[in-house]
């Protein structure tokens, strides 16, 4: 069973910003705002500490006179697995935010990052501290209730949390099992970067395609040399014998609605570069690639919520995901916004307190509320 919530326009994206230009200005963002906005609580008590080596950032709320279990939240941050930091101004807001809003423990993963780490390390420092904190002492010593925990996380902190949950899912000596997963704009695949969200918002602010193609070839520590053949879905033509089992399962001529597919045509080469997915094997590894996973994984996983923005290149990632685990019988709500962007849930602090941050952030805290 599938909802969708549907978010008309309300405002309009501001001009592109230049694409030679984008790292560098999201790394100097980030710095720039951690600086105007130092950590600050009145009352959730913050921690940094470890779990199983990991570095992460509890967040909890005061104790209040009737002592009962709490919700949890499990939060991986975005960054193209390179950029932000659990413990930056913008996850801080945030990571805030949803404790006071749920009265919620909150579990915010410090996982290390590109350069100087490249997958598989992010996926198995998520993983590893998200099953030290799901052990029962652990949870028993947060106080936190094992039947209303999630994981959940925007972006490349999506596409963990949607590829710790798969794993986590089958692995049969954990005792305690998320209720929810809750993915933001996630990533969630590299086989086909012609999808209809990939074609229309090809040169886009803060994520456009050929950057969001360099945030992969990064984080498999591959070769820029291949950047230009992968934009061209080189890396899973015809002739790429290993891409065949996975082509189906993102077709999005079957998965996505008509509105989205609108009058986009599939980009199928008959003859590419077979060398690609040699050299870089990961392109077609489910750790990585969530949405490749078969079916009988997917029915494994939680109820699901999925944020997904008209604006963003990663739109059809998470509407053919939504669209995989409501055909594996999983309870799903997409909640589209057709004005937003990717990336815009933290911007909700000075000085980039925007709408679309403030609207989707509370339609996501929301849902968890009602839900979680």
């Amino acid at each position: 069973m599938s909802k969708l919530i549907q978010h008309q326009s309300q405002c309009n994206l501001a001009h592109s910003l230049g694409l030679g230009h984008h790292l560098r200005v999201l790394n100097f963002m980030i710095g720039t705002f951690d600086k105007l906005n130092p950590l600050f609580s009145e009352h959730a008590k913050i921690m940094d500490t470890l779990f199983d080596g990991v570095e992460v950032r509890v967040y909890e709320p005061p104790a209040k006179k009737e002592k009962k279990l709490r919700r949890s939240v499990v939060y991986i941050h975005g960054g193209g697995w390179a950029l932000a930091s659990a413990r930056g101004s913008f996850y801080n807001n945030l990571c805030l935010t949803i404790a006071e809003s749920l009265d919620a423990i909150i579990v915010s993963i410090e996982y290390r990052l590109v350069p100087n780490f490249h997958f598989p390390v992010q996926f198995e420092d998520v993983l590893r501290a998200t099953k030290h904190f799901m052990r029962p002492e652990v949870l028993a010593q947060y106080s936190v209730d094992p039947s209303r925990v999630a994981i959940s996380g925007d972006s490349a902190g999506g596409n963990l949390a949607a590829a710790v949950c798969q794993e986590i899912s089958q692995e049969e000596n954990v005792t305690t099992r998320f209720k929810l997963q809750a993915l933001i704009y996630p990533v969630l695949q590299p086989f086909d970067f012609n999808t209809p969200s990939y074609q229309q918002n090809e040169v886009t602010p803060v994520l456009p395609r050929f950057v969001m193609v360099k945030f992969w070839i990064d984080y498999f520590n591959g070769n820029y040399d291949f950047a230009q053949s992968m934009v061209v879905n080189n890396h899973t033509s015809l002739d790429v014998s290993q891409a065949s089992s996975f082509r189906e399962l993102v077709d999005w001529t079957f998965l996505l609605p008509s509105r989205f597919r609108k009058s986009y045509k599939p980009v199928i080469p008959t003859l590419g570069k077979a060398e690609i997915v040699q050299e870089i094997p990961a392109l077609l590894d489910v750790r990585a690639a969530p949405l490749l996973a078969e079916k009988g994984v997917l029915h494994l996983q939680p109820k699901t919520y999925i944020l997904t923005c008209e604006i963003d290149v990663l739109r059809d990632d998470g509407l053919m995901y939504a669209k995989r685990l409501e055909k594996a019988g999983v309870e799903v709500t997409v909640d589209h916004f057709e004005d937003c962007f990717h990336g815009c849930m933290i911007f909700t602090i000075w000085p980039t307190s925007f709408s679309a941050g403030l609207r989707t952030r509370d339609s996501y805290i929301k849902w968890l509320d009602e839900n979680l």
